[in-house]
Protein backbone atom coordinates (compact mmCIF):
# COMPACT_ATOMS: atom_id res chain seq x y z
CA UNK A 1 0.00 0.00 0.00
CA UNK A 2 2.50 2.40 0.89
CA UNK A 3 4.60 1.37 -1.95
CA UNK A 4 1.77 2.14 -4.20
CA UNK A 5 1.59 5.79 -2.87
CA UNK A 6 5.21 6.29 -3.01
CA UNK A 7 4.63 5.35 -6.95
CA UNK A 8 1.71 7.81 -7.37
CA UNK A 9 3.75 10.86 -5.34
CA UNK A 10 6.89 10.18 -7.69
CA UNK A 11 4.99 10.08 -10.99
CA UNK A 12 3.27 13.38 -9.81
CA UNK A 13 6.34 15.12 -9.26
CA UNK A 14 7.71 14.06 -12.10
CA UNK A 15 5.04 15.18 -14.36
CA UNK A 16 5.20 18.09 -12.39
CA UNK A 17 8.72 18.83 -13.43
CA UNK A 18 8.43 17.98 -16.88
CA UNK A 19 5.74 20.85 -17.38
CA UNK A 20 8.09 23.14 -15.07
CA UNK A 21 11.26 22.23 -16.97
CA UNK A 22 8.84 23.13 -20.12
CA UNK A 23 7.94 26.13 -19.73
CA UNK A 24 11.34 27.77 -18.33
CA UNK A 25 9.48 31.02 -16.93
CA UNK A 26 9.13 32.25 -21.12
CA UNK A 27 5.50 32.37 -21.56
CA UNK A 28 4.64 34.26 -24.63
CA UNK A 29 3.74 38.19 -24.23
CA UNK A 30 4.28 37.52 -20.52
CA UNK A 31 7.06 40.51 -20.26
CA UNK A 32 5.56 43.59 -18.97
CA UNK A 33 8.56 45.39 -20.75
CA UNK A 34 7.14 44.86 -23.71
CA UNK A 35 3.86 46.60 -22.67
CA UNK A 36 3.07 50.16 -21.75
CA UNK A 37 0.99 50.71 -18.20
CA UNK A 38 -1.42 52.73 -19.41
CA UNK A 39 -4.32 50.47 -20.38
CA UNK A 40 -5.04 53.17 -23.04
CA UNK A 41 -1.93 53.00 -24.94
CA UNK A 42 -1.82 49.11 -24.34
CA UNK A 43 -5.23 49.02 -26.27
CA UNK A 44 -3.72 51.58 -28.76
CA UNK A 45 -0.59 48.98 -29.36
CA UNK A 46 -2.41 45.55 -29.49
CA UNK A 47 -5.00 47.44 -32.07
CA UNK A 48 -2.48 48.25 -34.37
CA UNK A 49 -0.47 44.21 -34.39
CA UNK A 50 -4.14 43.52 -35.32
CA UNK A 51 -4.80 41.42 -31.28
CA UNK A 52 -7.79 43.61 -31.22
CA UNK A 53 -10.59 45.65 -32.37
CA UNK A 54 -12.88 48.56 -30.94
CA UNK A 55 -16.30 48.53 -31.16
CA UNK A 56 -18.19 51.67 -32.80
CA UNK A 57 -14.52 52.56 -34.02
CA UNK A 58 -14.78 55.09 -36.82
CA UNK A 59 -11.94 53.45 -38.40
CA UNK A 60 -13.16 50.35 -38.95
CA UNK A 61 -15.87 51.71 -41.49
CA UNK A 62 -12.59 52.22 -43.68
CA UNK A 63 -11.31 48.89 -44.10
CA UNK A 64 -11.41 46.39 -46.47
CA UNK A 65 -14.53 44.31 -45.50
CA UNK A 66 -18.00 44.90 -46.86
CA UNK A 67 -20.50 46.99 -44.55
CA UNK A 68 -23.73 44.97 -44.44
CA UNK A 69 -26.70 46.41 -42.91
CA UNK A 70 -29.78 44.36 -41.97
CA UNK A 71 -32.23 43.28 -44.83
CA UNK A 72 -34.67 45.87 -43.20
CA UNK A 73 -32.14 48.65 -43.52
CA UNK A 74 -30.90 47.98 -46.96
CA UNK A 75 -33.00 49.64 -49.45
CA UNK A 76 -31.79 47.61 -52.37
CA UNK A 77 -32.77 44.01 -50.92
CA UNK A 78 -36.16 46.05 -49.78
CA UNK A 79 -36.93 47.29 -53.72
CA UNK A 80 -35.91 43.99 -55.15
CA UNK A 81 -38.44 42.07 -52.46
CA UNK A 82 -41.37 44.89 -53.69
CA UNK A 83 -40.94 44.87 -56.94
CA UNK A 84 -41.00 40.77 -57.48
CA UNK A 85 -43.64 39.71 -54.31
CA UNK A 86 -45.89 38.37 -56.73
CA UNK A 87 -43.90 35.81 -57.65
CA UNK A 88 -43.14 32.71 -55.43
CA UNK A 89 -39.43 32.75 -54.11
CA UNK A 90 -37.47 29.99 -54.35
CA UNK A 91 -34.53 30.77 -52.08
CA UNK A 92 -33.27 34.26 -50.49
CA UNK A 93 -29.97 34.38 -48.47
CA UNK A 94 -29.21 38.05 -47.81
CA UNK A 95 -26.06 37.29 -46.10
CA UNK A 96 -25.07 35.73 -49.42
CA UNK A 97 -26.98 38.55 -51.18
CA UNK A 98 -29.33 36.38 -53.35
CA UNK A 99 -33.09 36.32 -54.25
CA UNK A 100 -34.23 33.43 -56.47
CA UNK A 101 -37.58 33.11 -57.24
CA UNK A 102 -39.59 30.30 -58.36
CA UNK A 103 -41.08 29.42 -61.88
CA UNK A 104 -43.73 31.60 -62.23
CA UNK A 105 -46.84 31.43 -64.78
CA UNK A 106 -50.25 34.00 -65.20
CA UNK A 107 -53.28 32.58 -65.34
CA UNK A 108 -53.76 32.69 -69.11
CA UNK A 109 -50.73 31.02 -70.39
CA UNK A 110 -49.84 27.49 -68.48
CA UNK A 111 -46.93 26.59 -70.56
CA UNK A 112 -44.81 29.66 -70.26
CA UNK A 113 -43.33 30.32 -67.37
CA UNK A 114 -40.37 32.57 -65.90
CA UNK A 115 -37.76 32.65 -62.66
CA UNK A 116 -35.43 35.28 -61.80
CA UNK A 117 -32.13 35.46 -60.14
CA UNK A 118 -31.03 38.60 -58.72
CA UNK A 119 -27.46 38.72 -57.24
CA UNK A 120 -26.23 42.02 -55.11
CA UNK A 121 -22.80 42.99 -56.10
CA UNK A 122 -23.08 46.05 -53.40
CA UNK A 123 -25.05 47.46 -51.43
CA UNK A 124 -24.96 50.86 -53.10
CA UNK A 125 -28.09 52.08 -55.23
CA UNK A 126 -26.23 52.30 -58.39
CA UNK A 127 -26.47 50.41 -61.96
CA UNK A 128 -24.10 48.17 -61.47
CA UNK A 129 -25.28 46.74 -58.11
CA UNK A 130 -27.40 44.25 -59.11
CA UNK A 131 -26.71 41.04 -61.75
CA UNK A 132 -30.00 39.99 -62.78
CA UNK A 133 -30.84 36.68 -64.71
CA UNK A 134 -34.29 35.81 -66.36
CA UNK A 135 -34.81 32.57 -67.90
CA UNK A 136 -38.43 32.03 -69.39
CA UNK A 137 -39.76 28.23 -70.09
CA UNK A 138 -42.05 27.47 -72.73
CA UNK A 139 -43.92 23.79 -72.51
CA UNK A 140 -45.70 22.13 -74.66
CA UNK A 141 -47.77 18.73 -73.52
CA UNK A 142 -48.22 20.19 -69.95
CA UNK A 143 -44.83 20.01 -68.44
CA UNK A 144 -43.47 16.82 -70.73
CA UNK A 145 -41.18 19.05 -73.42
CA UNK A 146 -39.70 21.87 -71.94
CA UNK A 147 -37.23 24.39 -73.49
CA UNK A 148 -35.15 27.28 -71.05
CA UNK A 149 -33.77 30.18 -72.38
CA UNK A 150 -32.71 33.45 -70.72
CA UNK A 151 -34.54 36.02 -71.70
CA UNK A 152 -33.17 38.96 -73.38
CA UNK A 153 -31.76 41.96 -72.28
CA UNK A 154 -34.71 44.62 -72.19
CA UNK A 155 -36.95 42.83 -69.51
CA UNK A 156 -33.50 42.71 -67.27
CA UNK A 157 -33.37 46.63 -68.02
CA UNK A 158 -36.73 47.37 -67.24
CA UNK A 159 -36.43 45.31 -64.08
CA UNK A 160 -33.18 46.85 -62.83
CA UNK A 161 -34.71 50.07 -63.57
CA UNK A 162 -37.90 49.87 -61.38
CA UNK A 163 -35.55 48.38 -58.42
CA UNK A 164 -33.24 51.03 -58.62
CA UNK A 165 -35.84 53.54 -58.78
CA UNK A 166 -37.72 52.05 -55.88
CA UNK A 167 -34.55 51.84 -53.96
CA UNK A 168 -33.70 55.77 -54.51
CA UNK A 169 -37.43 56.30 -53.21
CA UNK A 170 -36.20 54.13 -49.98
CA UNK A 171 -33.22 56.18 -49.45
CA UNK A 172 -34.68 59.36 -49.90
CA UNK A 173 -37.20 58.27 -47.05
CA UNK A 174 -35.12 57.56 -45.18
CA UNK A 175 -32.80 60.63 -45.25
CA UNK A 176 -36.08 62.36 -44.46
CA UNK A 177 -36.89 60.83 -41.55
CA UNK A 178 -33.71 61.33 -40.05
CA UNK A 179 -33.78 64.58 -40.31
Amino acid sequence: MILIKNIKLISFLAIITLFLNGCNGKFPGADARKFPADPEKRIEQNIKEGKSFRLFDSSLGNSKGGTFDFASSNELWRASLDVIDFMPLSSVNYSGGIIITDWYSDKNNQNESIKISIRFLTNEIRSDALDIKIFTRKCKNNLMSCNVIETNKVLITELKKEILKKAALYESQKKNKKK
